[in-house]
């Protein structure tokens, strides 16, 4: 008697079959999934500045570090686990789920009373935003062939750069002309239609098998991304790197990281298969998301620096000025997707956009107090081209080549290396800057720093005498330098990377496989 033949995890759940769903309804899905996700990456921005006022009504000011620090802490650990339940449980479920949660955490961080509910509701907030960002890629791997899915991510990109120019706009009109509680409450009618959208329009099949989760995998990957995020958060920052805490943080990582391999060898159903890795397109595809993340998105928190403290600009003007950044990022995605969709070729993006980021970062050291907000503004657009060369394509390259049963943890893992390059980023390129500050202040400005004087602190130069602006202009622009340039050779290196990626054509979906 011959066996039943097995159907994979992702025929189990398969949007596009014949008969399921019409190209149309899956175009109205995927609109959907682009509100979740607008939803999402909103609240990395637009809560900051919102952050004094709420300190103001609600207290906690020793506690404020941790309403940002929570957040992408939960989001980056349900980001890595959602894509795994997905392949598991479903991917419409986890997201449908995820939605709610946030929903449920917006809700309760606008009725929040106290600094510690804010955080704790921060928390489930996070939750709900990694499972969205691991379930939309994943599911708009059903949704479309693979030869078409490039020219809808795109769009993913256009989503993600309006939220990184709008969230800081919409927190600071929403605390200005309603109140704080607004940042959150706007989420509301988003995920609502997120929810309705996806809930209605998306159709699956019934899953027969009742799946095996790997609890103890989750439960030492969680360990380990716990200590993976905390160490690129407070590095530098908020510890010193040879702190007692960064390397406790350091060490206890790696002792969960050994156990969480040792585990996974064995286990039926790994959270992230260790098979992935034996796959060079996954490991450099990852590998150079984390570059991308680093080169492009880690310089987003000094890029406003520079325009406020060296070209003298607002805080409001130098968000702003960021949109050429995000009009090329944008332009280049779009165009990228559709060139992909046409070709299905891949490949040689990877190592034009290693290059790209290289030579804009390298653009951006040269910056001086001199250089015009013009010429700027064109280092910015090209840092956005190089970013949108690879910002879609290594989620392509991973999902044309990764098992279908691995699709949802394959995909999460990529968009996780990019999150986590853009904090590394952040600390590593923070340690370089404060460590050239002081010294370049006590060059050029008489006396000193001005009391009062932090990182990010940009308002206490207004006021001050000329001489004294001028000095704190010279000094950034010398202390930003080797930031932009460190990007540049780190981007330098990926290149090499980038040329052993595999010229392989993205293949025709087969349901059959």
């Amino acid at each position: 008697m011959s066996a039943e033949p097995k159907t994979s995890d992702s025929d189990a759940e398969a949007p596009q079959k014949p008969g399921l769903m019409s190209h149309r309804n899956a175009v109205i899905v995927y609109f959907g999934l682009l509100f979740a996700m607008l939803m999402a990456t909103l609240d990395t921005t637009i809560v900051a500045t919102s952050l004094p006022t709420i300190v103001r009504d609600l207290g906690g000011i020793d506690h404020i570090g941790w309403v940002s620090t929570v957040y992408i802490l939960a989001s980056s650990v349900a980001t890595v686990l959602g894509g795994k339940l997905g392949d598991l449980l479903g991917r419409k479920l986890v997201f449908m789920v995820s939605v709610v949660l946030f929903l449920a955490g917006s809700a309760t961080c606008g009725l929040a009373q106290s600094m510690d509910q804010l955080i704790a509701f921060r928390i489930l907030q996070g939750i709900g935003a990694g499972g969205v960002m691991a379930a939309v890629f994943a599911l708009a791997f059903d949704l479309f062939d693979r030869r078409e899915l490039p020219k809808y991510q795109g769009y993913s990109t256009a989503v993600f750069a309006l939220s990184a120019v709008a969230g800081p706009m919409a927190g600071g009109f929403f605390t200005d002309h309603l109140t704080w509680r607004w940042v959150f409450y706007v989420n509301l009618p988003i995920g609502a239609i997120a929810l309705l959208l996806v809930g209605v329009f998306l159709k699956v099949s019934r899953r027969a098998e009742r799946p095996t989760i790997d609890y103890m995998g989750m439960l030492l990957l969680t360990g380990t991304l716990v200590c993976l995020v905390l160490i690129t958060n407070w590095a530098g920052s908020r510890y010193a790197w040879d702190s007692n805490i960064i390397i406790g943080l350091a060490v206890a990582g790696l002792i969960l990281l050994v156990g969480w391999v040792a585990v996974e060898r064995s286990a039926s159903e790994a959270v992230i298969p260790l098979r992935l890795f034996r796959d060079s397109t996954f490991v450099l595809s990852n590998a150079l998301a984390f570059t991308a993340g680093l080169s492009s998105f880690g310089l987003v928190f000094f890029l406003p620096l520079f325009l406020q403290m060296v070209s003298g600009v607002t805080a409001t003007n130098s968000g702003l000025l960021l949109l050429p950044m995000m009009l090329g990022l944008m332009l280049t995605s779009s165009l990228v997707g559709r060139v992909v969709s046409k070709t299905g070729r891949y490949k040689w993006f990877l190592p034009a956009s290693m290059l790209v980021l290289s030579a804009s970062c390298y653009l951006l050291s040269t910056m001086t107090v001199d250089t015009s907000r013009v010429v700027s503004g064109l280092y910015m657009f090209l840092l956005g081209i190089g970013s949108g060369l690879s910002q879609q394509v290594v989620i392509t390259a991973v999902q044309n080549t990764a098992p279908g049963r691995d699709m949802g943890a394959a995909t999460s893992t990529v968009t996780f290396s990019r999150m986590l390059g853009a904090s590394f980023g952040v600390s590593v390129f923070a340690t370089i800057l404060n460590s050239r500050l002081r010294h370049e202040i006590a060059r050029y400005v008489p006396g000193g720093a001005p009391r009062g004087l932090g990182e990010g602190n940009t308002t206490v130069s207004t006021g001050l005498p000329e001489v004294v602006r001028e000095g704190l202009a010279q000094a950034y622009a010398h202390s930003l330098s080797p930031v932009f340039l460190t990007a540049a050779l780190i981007a330098v290196v990926a290149i090499v990377a980038a040329l052993f990626v595999k010229d392989l054509v993205v293949q025709e979906r087969s349901w059959g496989s």
